[in-house]
């Protein structure tokens, strides 16, 4: 009886066992079906349909860049691209010497891209449309096209460095690169399914479109940039230079007008250049500023009262500081200081340096925005180098305050030099005027910023004073325009080569000023870096740049011309005799007349000029200087070709009767190319072909 209970016993136990461990295991099934289907449901999902589906994407239209009056400076095309779908494809061999002729592709690349286990592959991106119709006539298996866009410069050149370029997905340089993240959008996907084996099943393809990138609208005017870039290419041919930059904004709000540098590049072909090319100078590059610099001197003691223009300063052609003798670029005797400032004189600058002290001068350097980023959104801006505190002694103060010794980019001199002409305040510049979406909704807008006052207004109102005296009377008399009152300032400064040592003959010949003076609308920088021809003055070079730039400008924003007090319709100055100076001295003595220069011959002193010493001539008359490397002196019937590039062809026919030689000229513009070479020795009388061309369509690749 106790076997008999016992064995119930167990069996009873053992039902229970298994009955509790069937219910475990129906409560695992439960648990793990209600994991599957209610926890993991979507991702087990996605990963079914990644198995049977297969994607190709589609990229997303990228923004278009407009300028400040809605023109299209950078827009996108559609294109196709070739997509291979390995599995579909029987015959790879056969498929990739079908396309390697269309493609222009080795057989080799294109067999090893559609033999890789991929779902799918790029074969070749953004392919033109005749590419595109060649293959679809193929009608080769697992052989597709998705959808891109291509990037493109209605403009070319133009602006170009301020823009950048778009490499295959992304921006490269400039505003594409800084903005990439709203110009791209976002990409979209092309659908199919297949089946075990990766083929795709015949069906509807599902497309999820992409998202449209954001437009970039800004502050840029195409005219002006047009008129600057023109004017820039001009100089590259007139005067053989190194490099031209320019850069406009308007001093009321900060917003930049134009800019660009010379060499530049064409983004549609960006990478046929080099990268120099690439980038806008007046904003990623320092240099030395020379004279220009001299305004936040000016500024400082006029502030700090310490500057009187009626008193009187004698400068002997240079100052000892600190054992060292700093020179001016003159001997400019007893002046008065007013004189000094329209003279450049460095002596008086250096006093003025002396009296403001080294902590009060270095102040007010910082307060002007200068050994810092202005804040300009493009990539790759400079901050320049000041002295530090502990470096400064007596020689850094000297040569700090006529603008030597320290490294500043021209987009923080113009924005030093736009405080002066709003009445004090230091703005931060800016580019985009608005970022819009797809449906016209404004996204980011781009306003006027106030950093800081540097000057009080009355200060501010008497450098803008004693600027319209340069002008007017000074060095910056070739910056002058009739009817309107321009305020400026000249810079010759010398480069600086390897290890700090400066390069003799070698200069950046700059101008900075505003019109009108009286309310300032738009104020420009010009600089001239490394011209091999013409006077190495600032006066010279890029005062009458900045004057045909302005000029042009004025007109195309209907600026009417000031009410200026009677004065003869055309002012007059008597031509000095230069015959027998250098190139450099005659350029100090017409320094402030209003003369400019046309040296003709490479060395030398000036044998000849036309018109003589003596006439009366218009202000800003041309004055031709023959050089006297231009005549064989032991055959009088034998002359030297001269250089005649960059010359116009009046010009050239003047310059070629005055040597006895017949011109032959071909095209309009300028001389851009010419037969005999510059520098062949010919008799008198023989032919001179010369071709012209507009500056606009020289290629600057070269």
């Amino acid at each position: 009886m106790f076997r008999q209970k016992t064995f119930n016993l167990n069996v009873s136990r053992r039902i229970l066992c298994v009955f509790i461990l069937t219910a475990l295991a129906v409560f695992a099934l439960v648990f793990r079906l209600g994991w599957i289907q209610f926890v993991r449901a979507e991702e087990l999902q996605q990963k079914a349909w990644e198995q049977w589906n297969r994607s190709i994407p589609t990229r997303s239209p990228r923004g278009s860049i407009y300028d400040c009056k809605g023109h299209l400076l950078a827009g996108s095309a559609a294109v196709e691209t070739v997509v291979a779908v390995p599995p579909q494809i029987s015959d790879p061999l056969f498929t990739a010497r079908a396309l390697a002729p269309v493609l222009e592709m080795p057989v080799e690349r294109i067999f090893e891209l559609i033999t890789q286990e991929r779902a799918a592959v790029y074969i070749k991106r953004k392919i033109t449309e005749e590419e595109a119709k060649e293959i679809r006539l193929l009608n080769l298996q697992g052989i597709t096209f998705t959808h891109e866009t291509k990037r493109f410069y209605p403009n070319g050149n133009l602006l170009s460095q301020l823009l950048g370029f778009v490499g295959t997905d992304q921006g490269w340089s400039g505003l594409e690169i800084y903005y990439d993240d709203y110009l791209k959008g976002r990409d979209g996907q092309i659908y199919f399914p297949t089946d075990n084996k990766g083929r795709e099943i015949a069906g509807v393809r599902r497309y999820n479109p992409p998202k449209e990138g954001l437009d970039l609208y800004l502050t840029i005017d195409e005219t002006i940039q047009y008129i600057l870039e023109r004017e820039l290419n001009k100089a590259m041919i007139e005067y053989d230079a190194d490099r031209v930059m320019g850069l406009a904004v308007n001093p009321q709000t900060g917003a930049v007008l134009a800019g660009a540098s010379k060499p530049d590049f064409d983004p549609n072909d960006y990478d046929q250049y080099a990268r120099d090319y690439w980038r806008l100078y007046p904003v990623t590059d320092t240099f030395e500023p020379g004279s220009t610099f001299k305004l936040v001197t000016l500024s400082a003691a006029i502030e700090e009262n310490l500057y009187n223009e009626q008193e009187y300063f004698f400068c002997s052609g240079a100052r000892n500081v600190a054992g060292h003798s700093i020179h001016c670029w003159t001997t400019h005797g007893s002046i008065s200081y007013l004189e000094a400032v329209l003279g450049s004189c460095n002596p008086a600058f250096m006093q003025l340096g002396e009296r403001l002290g080294p902590e009060k001068m270095f102040e007010y350097i910082r307060a002007f925005g200068f050994g810092v980023r202005s804040g300009l959104k493009y990539p790759g801006e400079g901050a320049g180098l000041i002295f530090r505190p502990e470096q400064i002694g007596p020689l850094e103060l000297a040569t700090s305050s006529f603008g030597q010794g320290v490294s500043v980019t021209p987009l923080q001199q113009v924005m030093a030099t736009a405080a002066i002409a709003n009445g004090g305040n230091l703005l931060r510049p800016y580019v985009v005027q608005e970022i819009k979406g797809p449906d016209g909704e404004i996204v980011e807008r781009g306003a006027p910023e106030i950093i800081r006052r540097v000057i009080s207004p009355d200060t501010a109102q008497k450098v803008s004073s004693i600027m319209e005296e340069v002008v007017k009377q000074g060095s910056g008399i070739n910056a002058a325009i009739e009817g309107y009152r321009v305020a400026g300032k000249t810079g010759t400064a010398q480069k600086v080569g390897p290890g700090g040592v400066y390069k003799p003959g070698e200069y950046i010949l700059a101008f900075i000023g505003f019109a009108p003076a009286e309310d300032p609308q738009i104020l420009l920088y010009i600089a001239v870096d490394g011209a091999k021809r013409g006077a190495q003055w600032g006066s010279q070079i890029s005062a009458p740049i900045f004057q045909a730039v302005i000029k042009d400008v004025l007109s195309y924003l209907e600026i009417p011309p000031a009410e200026l007090p009677a004065r003869p319709e055309v002012q007059m100055v008597e031509v000095p005799e230069l015959k027998g100076l250098t190139v450099d001295q005659a350029g100090a003595l017409v320094d402030t007349q209003g003369l400019l220069l046309k040296p003709v011959g490479r060395e030398g002193l000036i044998k000849d000029q036309t018109p003589k010493s003596g006439a009366r001539v218009p202000i800003q008359t041309k004055i031709i200087i023959y050089l006297e490397d231009l005549w064989n002196e032991e055959d009088p019937e034998e002359v030297i070709v001269p250089d005649l590039q960059g010359l116009t062809i009046k010009e050239v026919g003047e310059i070629l009767n005055h040597l006895e030689l017949q011109a032959v000229p071909a095209g309009s513009g300028l001389a851009v190319q010419q037969k005999p070479a510059a520098g062949t020795a010919v008799s008198k009388k023989t032919n001179v072909r010369v071709n012209f061309s507009s500056p606009l369509s020289e290629d600057d690749k070269n």
